[in-house]
């Protein structure tokens, strides 16, 4: 049985239905923009983070050409009409506009819940399809930080992002982004709880942050969010005495060039962070 506050969509009330209002539009006009093909020869670049085949060309992939352009709404509707293998562009494009752009809170809560009840679902089917473990671990992860990460542990939900995101790199060693959300799961559960709660009860080690954190940028050396991702990881682990290193790290993500929509949201983050 889901905990109480994983309830699926259907059953919650009208006023926080995710659909009841268009998405917010991505506030930039400098994003790139994307084709089918244009996309398809940037992909490798673009999904360095995760190692994700890129689709045949037609209607999916210019669904994913509307993701990256930032056209959020419109990439996860394409990815919805696909079923089983627009899940993944779908799962994405609803995650990461709940994250960076949707402005209601409740809204923000149902659409990770959205993400997480797919994803769960596909990796239930097909538990070895990294994709869906991922996703399903970012939405409960992303979530858990709107209820707050002390009541998600309650619930067991930390469990679940930390077998997800283990799974994802014991069958994608390469899987830079899961290096990235499992340090900072290590990090936050340690920041909440302490280390030694935290290594006795959820199996989370400092140490085992920095090396996930190290490999992932290691990995994908070009990630505004795992250079973001670390630094707050940092100041989680050790406190200010590590803000000199965490400032570093968020301006060399100020300093990137973004790829696509997504980039350029974590690098005017990166931006806002340094003047916090």
């Amino acid at each position: 049985m889901p905990p109480p506050d994983l309830q699926p969509l259907s059953l919650l009330p009208a006023d926080q239905a995710a659909d009841a209002q268009p998405w917010t539009r991505l506030p930039y006009q400098d994003v790139p923009r994307f084709d089918a093909a244009s996309l398809l020869a940037q992909w490798t670049r673009l999904h360095a983070g995760q190692g994700l085949q890129p689709p045949a060309p037609g209607p999916l992939a210019e669904g994913w050409a509307h993701y990256h352009g930032g056209d959020f709404e419109r990439a996860a509707a394409i990815g919805l009409q696909h079923g089983h293998d627009g899940l993944a562009l779908a799962n994405q494009a609803t995650a990461i506009y709940a994250n960076y752009l949707e402005p209601r809170e409740a809204v923000r809560l149902a659409l990770f819940r959205q993400v997480a009840e797919r994803a769960t679902a596909q990796s239930g089917e097909e538990p070895e399809n990294c994709q869906a473990l991922y996703w399903q671990a970012y939405a409960l992860g992303r979530y858990s930080q709107g209820i707050s990460v002390a009541r998600a542990l309650a619930q067991g939900l930390g469990g679940k992002v930390k077998n997800a995101l283990e799974r994802v790199i014991a069958l994608q060693p390469h899987h830079a982004d899961a290096h990235i959300a499992l340090a900072s799961f290590h990090a936050e559960v340690i920041d909440k709880v302490g280390v030694l709660v935290g290594r006795m009860t959820y199996g989370v080690r400092t140490e085992t942050a920095i090396q996930l954190f190290e490999r992932g940028l290691q990995l994908h050396p070009h990630s505004a969010c795992a250079l973001m991702e670390y630094g707050r990881g940092l100041l989680m682990l050790h406190g200010d005495s590590r803000m000199a290193e965490a400032t570093r790290l968020y301006e060399r993500a100020s300093a990137l060039e973004p790829a696509d929509a997504r980039e350029r949201l974590d690098v005017e983050l990166a931006r806002a962070g340094l003047f916090d």
